[in-house]
């Protein structure tokens, strides 16, 4: 850690689990920042930002695409209105639960199929 809990970029990728160049695009695309430059340009990470892109990744780990998390950000940067934010997540939140839904079923049938097979070979190597 650096001064005042202020972070390099490697620093940034090795607490937050994500690449430089995952860094670098969540930037560009206006996920996270603006990122805070030294003189020479080089960006420093605040624990701010470190939240914030732990927000992001779980945001991303729950399906939210690029343009969702544009638009979540957005709403932060833009409105004070929190029920839109509310609006937004619970739409999302939704959109997960049936996709979980949707996993679990097919986990289910990849059960079936596997203890379906395995009967099977067992079958198969009894006989021969």
């Amino acid at each position: 850690m650096t001064l005042n809990g202020r972070y390099s970029p490697g620093e940034a990728a090795d607490l937050t689990g994500l690449s430089l160049d995952t860094l670098r695009y969540y930037e560009r695309e206006a996920l996270i920042g603006p990122i805070e430059r030294l003189p020479g340009g080089r960006r420093v990470f605040t624990e701010g930002d470190i939240a914030w892109i732990g927000v992001v990744t779980c945001l991303r780990d729950a399906g939210l695409g690029i343009a969702d998390v544009q638009r979540f950000t957005s709403l932060l940067r833009t409105t004070g209105d929190p029920a839109s934010r509310v609006e937004f997540l619970r739409e999302r939140r939704a959109a997960l639960a049936d996709h979980m839904t949707r996993m679990e079923a097919a986990m289910g049938v990849l059960d079936d199929k596997i203890k379906y097979y395995g009967a099977r070979q067992a079958e198969e190597s009894a006989t021969a």
